[in-house]
């Protein structure tokens, strides 16, 4: 099994952090549904934020998941070190440092994979977030600033150098944002170059596409993202997948809606209903499009909403099953 620093995970398939996505509420149903690791949305290094109700959910573990890892972004080496510590004291056990959000309000800030473009930036805040805790620090970052600025390999080395304990690889230039084709022979080079667990990014939504990756780039894991939105169960199924040589499991509409109205029931404890409506419309669209049901359903599906505003949680769990068994 691979290990981070000291700590050895259950199995080599890791839930991907996702802004708006990998909540506590989620991580938990991921991690009890098998995944190796799961990671926290990003968190910006900002001390002003530090104490918002956003950056303190964010921050949260999940019960029984370990070790927790917290994501950080930001441009500041000091400030980097300075999150890195305040994380560690609060129960972080790796802080992973994030150098691969495309996203342009982060890049704009010169954050998430703009630091790319700056080689000694990025040493020095590895460096700084390595050396301000005694727990692993992770990165994760993309192949390069663009495919005319692709220096994965370079920045893989400098992180080694300075102490990073793992490394994942999202295998496009941030240019390429989420399109176009994943560069595995690029991931390859990187793990090649250095002898830290590496962890491949980008595209994998089935065994045997993690099969193939792994195969292919001699990867110690893979990182799954945008695929286990609306299919949490994934990661979980994939590691067993890979680690028993068994075929995918498939899971029956009576599962799948157990699933369904867990996530809803917690989703509603961990937010109430206020910020709870937009997070599980979100997650049942991503259920219901992944079981075939059509957009107007989907739709007619996310009106359960009451004359007060607050969503019809009984209702809208009725309309799940409705739904499913219609499509």
């Amino acid at each position: 099994m691979v290990a981070i620093g000291t700590h050895r995970l259950r199995n080599p398939v890791v839930l991907a952090p996702m802004a708006g996505v990998t909540d506590v509420p989620f991580r938990e149903l991921v991690w009890n549904l098998g995944a190796g690791l799961v990671v926290a949305e990003m968190t910006s290094v900002n001390p002003r934020l530090w104490h918002t109700r956003t950056s303190q959910l964010r921050r949260e573990n999940v019960a029984g998941a370990h070790p927790h890892v917290v994501q950080i972004a930001g441009a500041d080496p000091q400030w980097i070190a300075a999150a890195a510590r305040r994380e560690a004291e609060a129960g972080a056990e790796i802080i992973d440092v994030n150098m691969g959000c495309p996203a342009k309000k982060v890049c704009n800030q010169a954050a998430g994979s703009a630091l790319l473009r700056d080689e000694a930036l990025v040493e020095r805040i590895l460096r700084a977030a390595v050396d301000a805790v005694p727990i692993p620090v992770t990165v994760k970052i993309r192949t390069g600033w663009s495919p005319e600025q692709r220096n994965g390999v370079a920045i893989a080395r400098i992180a080694e150098a300075v102490g990073v304990a793992s490394i994942a690889v999202h295998g496009r230039t941030r240019a390429c944002r989420f399109v176009g084709a994943v560069e595995f022979d690029t991931v390859a080079a990187i793990k090649a170059a250095v002898r830290i667990p590496v962890f491949a990014n980008g595209d994998i939504s089935s065994v045997e596409q993690a099969r193939r990756v792994m195969s292919q780039t001699g990867v110690d894991g893979v990182l799954i993202g945008r695929a286990a939105l609306g299919a949490p169960w994934l990661p979980g199924d994939m590691a067993e997948a890979l680690v028993s040589g068994h075929p995918r499991r498939i899971r029956s509409t009576a599962e799948v809606l157990r699933i369904i109205g867990g996530h809803l029931v917690h989703m509603h404890d961990f937010y109430g209903d206020d910020q709870g409506v937009r997070i599980a419309r979100k997650h049942v669209k991503a259920y219901l499009q992944r079981l075939g049901v059509d957009a107007p359903a989907i739709r007619a599906f996310n009106a359960h909403v009451t004359p007060s505003g607050q969503y019809d949680w009984i209702a809208a769990l009725e309309g799940a099953e409705l739904l499913l068994r219609a499509a």
